[in-house]
């Protein structure tokens, strides 16, 4: 019998995320669990918000009210951080969803994940690192818009040699695949994107405009690929070429 899926709060920063993203970020929390919570914080009273306005009801989501008592005092993060520990303390969520560039949720993600909930978080590249790595996992949202030259240009591959001068993500894909092989060198495609993923919650495939990670392994000309099995038991098992091991 499967499992059920996850249950998911999605918190938006209305003051650090675009509408734009909503319809790719909804989907892409599909991915991880079911969004029973969706709520949206900022100060409607305003008309900087009006994008935001005008998707809410389409989507199903939840705006919070928070006037701006102070000018310089960000009175919408302390809600949505009081909002978030309520339905920590309710008991009745598998993981969060916290959707903002913003640095002060850092401590908020650090302590939802304390109390062994899973933290996905959403923003723009500009993102401090701190709340990057705060997160079990952290999607920037320039792949989901579906519009504009980041999103554009994150739908193009990088080519095989742009990818190999790329030292860091060499050496996550290299160290990833030392830790993951078994005693012949032979790593699982999917054993690799976890093991990567503990070490960069920021890694994504589609930051290097491939889709999946298996056609952005291929790419990087780092493996030697087997596919073991056929029709849907197929698994993909990596190797570092034996000269780049050898060097």
């Amino acid at each position: 019998m499967a499992s059920a899926s996850p249950t998911l709060a999605v918190l938006i920063d209305a003051d650090n995320a675009q509408p734009a993203v909503i319809e790719g970020l909804l989907a892409e929390v599909a991915k991880y669990g079911t969004a029973t919570v969706r709520r949206i914080y900022g100060d409607w009273t305003g008309p900087q918000l009006k994008g935001w306005k005008e998707v809410l009801l389409e989507h199903a989501i939840q705006p919070i009210q928070q006037f701006r008592y102070t000018t310089g005092k960000n009175a919408t993060d302390s809600a949505l951080i009081i909002d978030a520990m309520d339905l920590l303390y309710a008991g009745r969520l598998g993981g969060f969803c916290i959707v903002s560039s913003d640095s002060d949720f850092t401590r908020l993600a650090a302590r939802l994940r304390e109390a062994g909930l899973v933290v996905y978080g959403f923003g723009e590249k500009k993102t401090p690192t701190a709340f990057v790595s705060a997160c079990d996992r952290f999607i920037f949202t320039e792949i989901l818009a579906g519009r504009g030259e980041d999103a554009a240009a994150a739908l193009q591959p990088r080519p095989a040699a742009q990818l190999k001068q790329d030292r860091r993500l060499v050496a996550l894909l290299r160290n990833a695949a030392e830790a993951a092989s078994d005693e012949a060198g032979w790593a699982q495609l999917g054993t690799l994107g976890s093991t990567i993923a503990k070490q960069a919650p920021e890694f994504d495939a589609r930051n290097y405009g491939y889709r999946k990670l298996s056609e952005l392994v291929a790419a990087s000309g780092l493996f030697e690929i087997d596919k073991r099995g056929e029709g849907a038991t197929t698994t993909i098992w990596l190797r570092l070429r034996r000269n780049r091991r050898e060097r």
